[in-house]
């Protein structure tokens, strides 16, 4: 794909310093990332000098403005932000994932004193926010959550465990969703979040413990970990917000940037397979012709690039609507999970594309094939993105479309 069609696909709800911002950072993924990107992924190592460009570049700061923060930028502009950072290597995008969402918590939900506290070393990136939802026995049923902290004078002591926490090592702030009334009916509304500060340099830090990094398929070189609370100790001071029982909420909201920005990690693996694709076929031979030209070849390149467009175009529209301040849990489920399906079956044609090739580890389009998954069952599985549009779609009627 050209540059000028990507600028014209891209430009829809961004002014011309974001298309600068989003130009640059697709510079950065062509030097820096793209040479280096198959070996940190077959080691599992940890890409310490690609975030660093990335804290100074501001990418971290994208979600946050002033006066925390110098560089804001629109809905669609962090989402193309993040396609390019998973063009190169979808765990960059990773990396930067929960600390927005808990950006925007603090923006939204915050105290003065917790906004002033964090937003303005999260902009720079000398601190790293992640959320910790997910738990071994709950998976997508936040609700049903067992970790709970309990008041104990001027402090909530915390015990329970959290699974799949992406960063849970190098971050310095843990937004914590857990039951502060475990009795209370409906359940959410006995649902907070702390604001846990935990040691970046140590596994253990007084009652927080980082237990173990999970194995996983893909999505290498950054950390997904298990987290155990034991009697940790929590002053009130960090309840998000200025009362208990408002989490469930404040969090649904978040997830709002999350699922986009998950979009458009799909999208970037989605492109990468498309564009590797795109060009083995102009230089692999097969019957004295490029394997383009074969018809069974054409039609998965044209059908890949008709999803990836159509799946760009949808997360660009639900990032608009959440620009415009509007309730878009329905349009960032639907950009989550066709974007994240159009990047599984991309990743998929491009290894038939490829043949034997495409099952070699010498080629990337491996890594798509197992970097796509994510996107799948994180932030929400897909089968959970379905029943929130249903449920959205019998709510607003017939208003859903407009």
């Amino acid at each position: 794909m050209s540059d000028q069609l990507l600028r014209t696909a891209g430009a829809d709800g961004m002014s011309e310093e974001e298309l600068e911002i989003v130009e640059l950072v697709r510079e950065f993924v062509d030097r820096e990332v793209k040479p280096v990107v198959q070996e940190l992924e077959h080691t599992n190592t940890y890409p310490e000098k690609l975030i660093e460009s990335m804290k100074q570049m501001g990418i971290y700061g994208l979600a946050i403005g002033e006066p925390w923060g110098d560089a804001r930028v629109s809905a669609p502009c962090y989402v193309r932000v993040t396609e390019e950072l998973s063009r190169g290597w979808m765990s960059l995008a990773g990396a930067m994932g929960g600390h927005s969402v808990v950006a925007k918590l603090l923006q939204d939900y915050g105290t003065p004193a917790q906004q002033e506290k964090y937003l303005p070393r999260m902009a720079t990136g000398e601190l790293r926010a992640t959320m910790a939802l997910t738990e071994p026995g709950g998976g997508s049923d936040l609700q049903a959550m067992r970790t709970v902290a309990r008041r104990e004078g001027s402090e909530f002591v915390v015990n329970g465990s959290k699974t799949w926490i992406s960063n849970a090592r190098k971050s310095g702030l843990v937004a914590l969703l857990c039951k502060t009334n475990p009795h209370a009916e409906p359940r959410h509304k006995g649902v907070s979040i702390l604001l846990v500060e935990k040691d970046t340099d140590a596994d253990d830090s007084g009652g927080l413990t980082v237990s173990r990094d999970l194995p996983k398929l893909g999505y290498k070189g950054v950390e997904s970990c298990e987290l155990v609370f034991e009697d940790l100790r929590v002053h009130e001071e960090q309840l998000l917000g200025d009362r208990e029982g408002q989490g469930f909420a404040q969090m649904m909201r978040g997830l709002e940037i999350g699922r986009l920005q998950v979009a458009g990690r799909a999208l970037g693996v989605g492109r990468a397979a498309l564009e590797d694709a795109l060009a083995y076929s102009q230089v692999r031979e097969s019957f004295g012709v490029p394997i383009w030209k074969h018809q069974s070849i054409g039609n998965y390149l044209a059908e890949m690039a008709t999803k990836l467009a159509a799946a760009r175009q949808l997360t660009l529209h639900a990032a608009r609507k959440y620009d415009a301040g509007e309730r878009a849990d329905m349009e960032a489920g639907m950009a989550k999970l066709l974007a994240s399906e159009t990047a599984m079956e991309i990743a998929l044609d491009a290894v038939r594309i490829h043949g034997g090739y495409g099952y070699s580890t010498e080629f990337d389009v491996e890594r798509y094939f197992r970097d796509a998954p994510l996107m799948i069952v994180g932030e929400g599985t897909n089968e959970i993105q379905r029943n929130v549009i249903a449920k959205q779609l019998i709510k607003r009627g017939k208003d859903w479309y407009r």
